[in-house]
């Protein structure tokens, strides 16, 4: 408000300096407030000091008043469009994509370690001839014990290693997660008649205490093979070309004797280290070999469960950890870093 004597050509000025400072829409809101707005504004106290100017002198005084308004109002649209271009413009700017810039890389997925090492596995042994055949996690006792010439008194047949299935009946027809994938070759040999050979991955569970190299649930990979004539040489020559095949042309194998109930003769099968090659390191221990599945000869009794006559077939079984392998492949000192879905440590596995 003001009590200035009114004089139409300083207030025209005065306006103007403020105009000219308002650039932004709040700044010009601000200015239609100071000048127009009611009860406060300098063209509203003009008005409102028209009462009390002489009755001679109301023409004029009036016209001058409507003249600065007039004024203002027409100023006040002209910067409030002015505004208004300039905050599209900046809203466009800030949309605009510099083309001189370097473009940005989206983050794209990957497959998981995991993952990747049980196709190469997969990939290895389809170029041998071999399946990838399936079964069911939830398994009954005949399928993963009986059938595979496990004994009653076999400690993995009892509670404290093996997860049963609460109600899930009792003998041979006792319901429980499987410990293996042999079931699969079991069930593959009760489907189809031999040549056999198929390749079983999958999610295993047992009770084990977790620890850097133990997990309670963890994938495997077993293979069968069964027809007429199979020796103990033909598991060799196909596990040394796996190990070509998936550790690199120098690599070797090397086996060892132990048992297994569902073979017979059963070995350990070592790979020559592919981190040290040979000459000794942290991962191997020093020995220059890494012990990678169990193996053997299919016992009698097992083909015979599965419906093959064993005077007549022979074959032979593998099976490997896929977790215990990528482990070895990245140096890994931890079965658990490849479960934490941590996506750091996976960015660190795949740039090393």
């Amino acid at each position: 408000m003001t009590e200035a004597p009114f004089v139409l050509d300083e207030q025209l000025a005065r306006f103007e300096l403020d105009a000219a400072r308002a650039r932004t829409s709040a700044e010009v809101q601000k200015l239609r407030v100071d000048w127009l707005g009611k009860g406060h504004g300098v063209v509203t106290a003009f008005l409102g000091l028209l009462r009390e100017v002489p009755k001679d002198e109301k023409g004029a005084y009036g016209a001058g008043v409507n003249k600065l308004k007039a004024r203002v109002e027409a100023r006040l649209k002209e910067l409030e469009g002015a505004a208004a271009a300039e905050a599209a413009r900046a809203a466009e700017s800030a949309r605009a994509v510099d083309v001189t810039l370097p473009p940005r890389v989206p983050a794209v997925g990957r497959l998981h370690p995991l993952t990747v090492v049980r196709r190469r596995i997969e990939a290895s042994f389809r170029s041998l001839g071999y399946e990838v055949a399936d079964g069911p996690e939830v398994e009954s006792d005949w399928y993963n014990f009986e059938s595979l010439n496990f004994p009653p008194d076999h400690p993995a047949r009892d509670a404290v290693d093996t997860f049963f299935v609460k109600g899930g009946g009792t003998g041979r027809d006792r319901l429980l997660l499987r410990t293996h994938t042999s079931p699969v070759q079991m069930r593959t040999m009760l489907s189809r008649k031999p040549p056999i050979r198929i390749l079983c991955p999958g999610r295993v569970f047992r009770k084990d205490d977790i620890d850097p190299r133990h997990l309670p649930v963890f994938n495997q990979i077993e293979g069968l093979a069964v027809d007429e004539g199979i020796t103990f040489a033909d598991l060799r020559g196909t596990l040394a070309a796996f190990a070509r095949t998936f550790f690199g042309d120098r690599a070797k194998v090397r086996f060892g004797p132990t048992f297994f109930p569902f073979v017979e003769p059963g070995v350990d099968v070592a790979v020559s280290c592919v981190l040290c090659e040979q000459k000794g390191c942290r991962v191997c221990s020093g020995s220059g070999w890494i012990e990678i599945m169990g193996a053997g000869m299919v016992h009698p009794k097992v083909l015979e469960n599965g419906g093959i006559d064993p005077e007549r077939y022979t074959g032979f079984a593998f099976g490997m950890g896929v977790d215990r392998i990528a482990l070895l492949l990245h140096g890994l000192p931890d079965l658990r870093l490849l479960l934490e879905n941590d996506l750091r440590f996976l960015d660190r596995v795949w740039s090393s």
